[in-house]
């Protein structure tokens, strides 16, 4: 086979790798819809104007960061504190990253590092059930129909909040307190680890700011440090001696 020959075939292997990886993004983007609606006006609500959403979504892709990033703006927090904050929240994407590169073909590390950035829960959980060997085609096409729902509804969530009225924009913060608690409750049942965990967190958090030594933002970048490395050390101890 010619060099002309073989080349036609790997970009075919390419395009095919890139359209199953479409399909594969298609369940996601459905399931992105809700979110990033809901995202789009809370976005609003808390004082972002469209670019401001629209661009956060197309920097930060990942959806609970955005969220606590919202309540963080909302008190007043510092860019340095919020950054932090996300950053030890988004510590497990090097583990998946880490894990994907084991299945990854053979490719320019640039490459990788594209498609890197599009590694969230949801695409890490399709691309981790895919049979065989992760191609940068596949992974481009999972993560380009996953990342476009995502920030197309963000802003088409923060256009609809022209059209509600003011008294029902200024309630949507008030939702984005409910979202933390209908993802936080499922997950406390029969994991009394992440209950441990929330509390404590919580508990840490007030303390902090009662004692008016910390803003808002720093004391929840303390109380989850604290928290996340208490429980893990003390379930580790557990474990040892269990």
């Amino acid at each position: 086979m010619g060099g002309d020959e073989l080349q036609s075939a790997a970009e075919f292997e390419q395009k095919a790798s890139f359209l199953e990886g479409m399909q594969g993004g298609v369940s996601i983007a459905v399931g992105y819809m809700p979110v990033a609606l809901a995202f789009g006006l809370i976005a609003k609500s808390t004082g972002l104007v469209l670019g401001e959403a629209v661009m956060m979504s197309l920097l930060v892709f990942a959806g609970a960061a955005q969220y606590i990033s919202l309540t963080l703006i909302a008190a007043g927090t510092g860019a340095f504190e919020i950054v932090f904050t996300t950053f030890i929240m988004n510590i497990r994407h090097f583990l998946m990253a880490a894990s994907l590169n084991e299945r990854a073909e053979e490719e320019a590390p640039w490459k990788k590092a594209l498609y890197a950035f599009g590694i969230t829960d949801e695409t890490f959980s399709v691309a981790s059930l895919k049979e065989g060997r992760l191609s940068s085609g596949y992974m481009y096409g999972l993560i380009a129909v996953s990342f476009s729902s995502w920030v197309i509804f963000t802003g088409i969530g923060h256009w609809a909040g022209n059209l509600l009225p003011v008294l029902v924009q200024e309630s949507m913060s008030i939702a984005l307190y409910a979202l933390f608690i209908g993802l936080l409750v499922p997950s406390l049942k029969g994991h009394r680890k992440v209950m441990v965990l929330a509390a404590s967190a919580a508990v840490i958090n007030t303390l902090l700011i009662v004692s008016g030594f910390f803003s808002a933002g720093w004391a929840i970048v303390i109380a989850t440090v604290i928290s996340a490395a208490g429980v893990e050390l003390l379930w580790k101890e557990s474990r040892n001696h269990g």
